[in-house]
């Protein structure tokens, strides 16, 4: 039986990784984890692409600081993952490390003497508006139905239901690539449509946040009921990332595509939504490859009878747009 070896340039590579590793797990505690190869697919919401060459769940601050410290020396690309929303892993994954708050040390809730409210990053929406429905505090019903994680609303400036995350915000904790944690007021921060500029490279640790009003809990409770049958009627229910692509001045980019007669087009699994032309979603099986391919073909249907050069909003993981489109 032939015996099959690597190609060289492979076996270096894997080698290289293999080093990064072991000089990431140096720093860190045994509650970290800290693995090679992490399949991310399962990880997002729209369930395509693959696997992260080095993936970590940092368990303390002191545990991420290290290991931004030591990918910032070994030259590593780092990517923040929250709940996996608003993004495209490619088929080949991502060549650096990719780090998720998904340890409970980040998903504080904390209500505070004046009224307001402390959260860390790693807490999902759906249970920051739980736990200020169950604390009388109102102004958060609009995040209940995204499904992302508070340091991923903060570096997006999510929105739904005519509002947005920074609406809510009176400062952020952040952690820069070189390690130092700054808290940094709204006023100080660049926030624009689907944006935070100081976030695209710093990590967000949690934010402070400003209620609304106190309520009663079931009045709380009946506006997000109502958004969630709002939601319900207007977004598709499968696999999905949100929205593809920005609304364009003036329209929406849901709009232009159902007018191109777009909606139900096709790329293998990959299929433009019925219920809602921003959407694309994942059949069953899709690959990253058949979304692209995708949104190419929207983009470029788009532009030849509208005139209008979609961009999008969802983030292409561990790649640049313009390399692909």
């Amino acid at each position: 039986m032939t015996e099959l070896h690597p190609l060289p340039a492979v076996a270096a590579a894997a080698r290289d990784w293999a080093a990064h590793a072991a000089a990431l797990g140096a720093g860190v505690g045994a509650a970290t984890r800290l693995v090679r190869e992490e399949p991310l697919a399962a990880k997002t919401t729209l369930r395509v692409g693959g696997a992260a060459r080095l993936y970590a769940e940092p368990a303390s601050a002191a545990d991420l600081r290290s290991l931004l410290r030591t990918a910032q020396a070994r030259g590593l690309d780092v990517f923040a993952l929250g709940r996996g929303s608003n993004l495209v892993v490619p088929d080949e994954g991502v060549d650096g490390l990719v780090i998720a708050l998904a340890h409970e040390f980040w998903a504080r809730f904390e209500p505070l003497p004046d009224g307001k409210l402390w959260v860390g990053a790693g807490l999902r929406l759906k249970n920051l508006c739980g736990l200020a429905t169950q604390a009388g505090l109102a102004g958060f019903e609009f995040l209940e139905g995204i499904p992302g994680a508070v340091g991923g609303a903060l570096r997006m400036n999510a929105g739904a239901m005519g509002s947005w995350m920074f609406d809510v915000v009176e400062a952020v904790e952040l952690m820069t690539p070189e390690g130092e944690i700054r808290r940094v007021a709204k006023a100080e921060l660049h926030v624009d449509y689907r944006h935070c500029e100081e976030l695209q490279r710093a990590f967000a640790l949690g934010a402070l946040l400003r209620p609304a009003s106190l309520a009663a809990a079931a009045a709380i409770g009946d506006q997000i009921a109502a958004y969630r049958r709002k939601r319900q009627e207007s977004q598709p229910r499968e696999a999905s990332a949100g929205c593809i692509f920005k609304n364009p001045p003036g329209t929406s980019a849901g709009r232009l595509i159902d007018e191109c007669g777009l909606k139900g087009e096709r790329v293998g699994e990959a299929e433009v939504s019925r219920v809602h032309a921003n959407f694309i979603i994942n059949r069953g099986g899709a690959t990253g490859a058949e979304v692209l391919a995708l949104v190419r073909r929207v983009r470029a249907r788009v532009r030849e009878a509208k005139g209008v050069d979609l961009q999008p909003e969802v983030l292409l993981y561990g790649r640049r747009w313009e390399d692909v489109l």
